[in-house]
Formats: C-alpha cells, structure tokens, sequence
C-alpha cells in the first residue's frame, strides 16, 4: 500500500503528457490518413494505429508507474469491467478518439488519457497532436491548455447568440426534430472528437453541448477538464455524467453558467440546479 501511494502522489504531468507525445508521434501521426479501418462488432471503426498507440502507452505508463493498471478501448468488455470492479486505480486511456476522422484524413483527433481513483477522475489529459495543444487537468488545481489556464468566464452570449456542438446521430429523433424545428442557438457544428470537443468547451471555443451516447473513455479526461475550468455538465436525465461505470451516458454542457441554465431548460432536463 505505501508502494502504491508513493506512485500516485509522484505522477508527473510533464513526464505524462511527455509520453503522450512521444506514442502521436511515433504510432500516430505517420499513419495519419494511411491506414485501412477495420469495424468493431458495435459498427464503430478500428485501425492499427488506435492498437499501435495503445500498446504503445501501456508499456510506456507500465515502466513508470507499475502499480497501476490500463483500462483502454482497444479492450474486451469483461476486460474492461473486470478492471473496473478491482476497484484498483486505473488509467483510462481513448488511444485515438475520433478514429473516423483521422482514417479520412480530416485533422480532428486526440489522445484521452484520465486517472481514476477510489471511483473518482483524479487527472485528465487530452492531446491534439495534429495542433499540438494538449489541455490537462488534476482535481482541485485547475485547468489548462499547455501553459495557459483556463478560466470560467460569461462569454456575454445569450442561448440564440450561441455555437453548439451537437451530436445528433446518437440522439433521440423527437429530440432532433426539436432542435431543427425550433432552434435555439445561432449555429451548429459537430467535429468529431468527444474529448476534444469537450475541451474546446472548457476553452470557450464553443459555448454549448450535447451528445446522445458517450463512453467511459471518451469523456473521463475532458470533463474533468471542463470542471476545473470552472464548467458545468449532466446528462439528460440531469444527473451527473461521470460515475466510473461502463454504461454509455448522454452530456449536456457549457462553459458559462448561464448558458449552461438556459440550455438545461430548453432540454427540460430535470433538476438541471442541482449541478449547478
């Protein structure tokens, strides 16, 4: 137990996000826009680079930190929830999250990398290499985007006046049909990475989102990103987003509180106060 502390309360950033761009670098970048996809039972895309930087990062946080184990996409399902219910400390690693994008070449990916303790994200860490911007995160010191931090701040923005990122594919279509039929921002994209995207939330890039269906991977790092922005996040059903389950969740989110109010009552999500 005290090998096992020792190794948590020493976890350099630096060293980390100094491993996470040695893995782009060297599985990724060369293979961007160059590799076959594959497609996984649930019809989701696979290449070999997404296995490539998996194993490439297992090894490389391994030797450094031996004690604790990875629980990454590129897994099986009783894999990944044999490892959950360890209760043991984990890594939570997306090895690409936006793998269509980066097998058609559009320059929209990232790496998510999070760490989970006692049933809690205690780090977040999402790498654009293609950018090289990598925002990162600990619980209770704050969030940043390379050497800048980031800070919570009223964009001045009312809800019609805003840029939402949506999801639509994974949403219910009376849901769809409501935003298009009576829309309620200024204008809409989806670019393709749930963990980067989240993280364009938390540097007021876009001001509001929403995604039907996330995974554990896909928004473990970015969300406590966005919260030590100073963000705000539930689902739908207005509970909170990360509870280190595997079951798949929705994410209505937003930088500035207000916004993030007004957008919650457009959605009817109930009981959206109390995670504010």
């Amino acid at each position: 137990m005290k090998l096992l502390y020792f190794h948590l309360m020493t976890i350099d950033i630096k060293q980390l996000i100094n491993h996470v761009i040695s893995a782009s670098e060297l599985e990724l970048l060369p293979r961007f826009n160059q590799v076959k996809r594959d497609y996984k039972a649930d019809g989701s895309i696979v290449t070999k680079a997404d296995l490539a930087m998996q194993n490439s990062l297992h090894k490389a946080l391994q030797q450094a930190y031996p004690d604790i184990e990875l629980l990454g996409e590129e897994m099986s399902a009783k894999q990944q929830h044999d490892l959950l219910a360890s209760g043991k400390p984990l890594w939570c690693l997306d090895p690409v999250d936006g793998t269509s994008n980066f097998a058609a070449g559009v320059p929209y990916f990232s790496v998510s990398l999070a760490l989970i303790m006692d049933g809690q994200v205690t780090l977040g860490l999402v790498y654009d290499p293609i950018r090289q911007e990598c925002f990162y995160a600990q619980r209770g010191q704050g969030a940043w985007l390379n050497d800048q931090k980031l800070s919570p701040h009223n964009v001045g923005l009312n809800l019609k006046q805003s840029i939402a990122l949506i999801d639509f594919k994974r949403l219910t279509p009376q849901l769809s049909t409501q935003l298009i039929t009576d829309v309620p921002y200024a204008s809409q994209r989806n670019f393709g990475s749930i963990a980067l995207e989240l993280s364009w939330i938390a540097a007021g890039r876009s001001h509001i989102y929403l995604h039907g269906k996330q995974q554990l991977w896909d928004y473990a790092a970015a969300l406590l990103i966005l919260d030590e922005a100073g963000g705000y996040s539930c689902t739908l059903a207005g509970k909170p987003v990360s509870d280190n389950q595997l079951t798949p969740k929705s994410t209505v989110a937003a930088l500035d509180k207000k916004l993030f109010t007004d957008w919650c009552q457009y959605l009817d999500v109930p009981s959206f106060s109390d995670n504010l």
